[in-house]
């Protein structure tokens, strides 16, 4: 007979009520993963904020100078376009393609520095879906670019000769949210199929900056030859441009039927295919898993 003391823990009562651990593989998160999203998205504006003089205040800087290159160059004498001076017509068109193209610097690089400094783990293993793994980086995305039209806006909106007060600011939401998420969408395509910074760098310079230049943000798409029209409007760059200008100048630059409204579907249609398509890649782990 064992005459030791029995020592109890208060808390042994609980083991036998606490609930057994998951099998491998059973989800415990049954409900999207706010939190893990939201973990994800700081961690992606974190990283592209700790160095806002590049990623934020530079591409403004320099898209206000094309501003000031252009109106000095080609806004003199009283010219206008679509009934409107250079510079106001101008000037949506530039903050719009700034906007495309940080939302497409932001997105391309997250999961290609993962697998660059092999540290596409981190991406991969916590516990979000694809959905919520592409919410977080799309979100982060359009977060960006939505801090470096604020300040060209607001550096805009302080110089003088130009007037980029809005007229329909559902139209500059919008346009500008649908804009930049299509080429976050595109830029996370980029990063899945990229596997060094020179692949990226060639998306930039062949597709997303001819998009860019040739969408009608210098220039009025109906003025061009009507071979030239056709392949503007084959552009869903131009359609968030026409939009997102249409919101500041309440006109358009456009003979198509409905312009705001085919602008609009057009660029959710795209983003639904593209939404797709990333969707689908994420989830066959395409160069992303061994």
């Amino acid at each position: 007979m064992n005459d030791q003391p029995q020592i109890s823990r208060p808390d042994s009562s609980n083991f036998a009520d606490s609930p057994p651990f998951a099998e491998p593989g059973v989800p415990h998160i049954r409900t999207l993963n706010v939190p893990g999203m939201q973990a994800l998205y700081v961690k992606e504006v974190r990283r592209f904020f700790k160095v806002q003089l590049q990623t934020i205040w530079a591409p403004a800087i320099t898209t206000l100078l094309f501003l000031v290159i252009f109106t000095v160059a080609l806004g003199g004498a009283g010219r206008t376009v679509i009934g409107v001076p250079f510079a106001d017509f101008i000037a949506p068109g530039l903050i719009m393609m700034a906007m495309l193209q940080n939302s497409f610097a932001n997105s391309s690089f997250s999961l290609l520095v993962g697998k660059i400094q092999g540290t596409i783990v981190d991406y991969l293993m916590p516990p979000l879906a694809v959905g919520e793994l592409i919410i977080a980086l799309i979100g982060a995305a359009v977060t960006r670019a939505i801090l470096v039209g604020a300040a060209l806006w607001l550096a805009m909106l302080l110089w003088p000769g130009v007037h980029v007060g809005a007229h329909h600011l559902w139209a500059v939401a919008v346009f500008g949210v649908l804009g930049a998420m299509m080429l976050a969408f595109l830029g996370l395509i980029t990063s899945i199929w990229a596997e060094k910074f020179d692949h990226a760098a060639a998306v930039t310079n062949f597709v997303v900056t001819p998009l860019a230049l040739l969408s009608g943000t210098f220039y009025s798409v109906d003025k061009l030859a009507p071979w030239f029209q056709t392949i503007a409007h084959g552009n869903p760059v131009y359609y968030a441009i026409m939009g997102f200008r249409y919101g500041f100048i309440s006109t358009v630059d456009s003979t198509i039927a409905s312009p705001v409204l085919t602008a609009a579907l057009v660029l959710v249609a795209v983003n639904i295919g593209l939404g797709v398509m990333t969707y689908r890649l994420l989830t066959t782990g395409w160069k992303l898993k061994a």
